[in-house]
């Protein structure tokens, strides 16, 4: 037998495979639990220009203090005592984790890390600020 011809040589097996075909968004189809203390939330209104209660316009760069934030709760883990899918929680915005969920921007916060919830739920018997 003779050998193959250098032009017709086999080609030569690549030594890294091709990564596996993942859809570009693999939760895109799938229902989502969250786990043990933790807590997705979802903020609302954009981060930019604001206005203070007197009118002025403070624009999205003015230099802040630390400054807490409210959420919307959208779904809870198994382990979470205190908040419920629609309660508002108040959190520390430098003390999260953001996840892109169907397009949506959300933050997974656990339950230590909110400072306060405020729900309708919450009037009867007890006592607290009201907003």
């Amino acid at each position: 037998m003779t050998d193959p011809a250098p032009d017709e040589a086999a080609p030569a097996a690549s030594p890294n495979p091709p990564p596996p075909a993942f859809p570009s968004n693999p939760v895109a189809k799938l229902p989502i639990k969250m786990l043990s203390d933790r807590i997705l939330v979802r903020i609302g209104g954009p981060e930019g220009e604001r206005r203070s209660t007197g009118g002025i316009l403070i624009p999205a760069t003015a230099q802040m203090g630390k400054r807490l934030a409210w959420a919307e709760v959208v779904a809870v883990g198994q382990n979470v005592r205190n908040m419920e899918p629609g309660d508002q929680v108040l959190f520390n915005p430098e003390d999260r984790y953001e996840v892109e969920v169907r397009g949506e921007d959300f933050v997974i916060l656990r339950e230590r890390d909110v400072h306060a919830v405020a729900a309708k739920r919450l009037e009867e018997g007890s006592t607290g600020l009201y907003l």
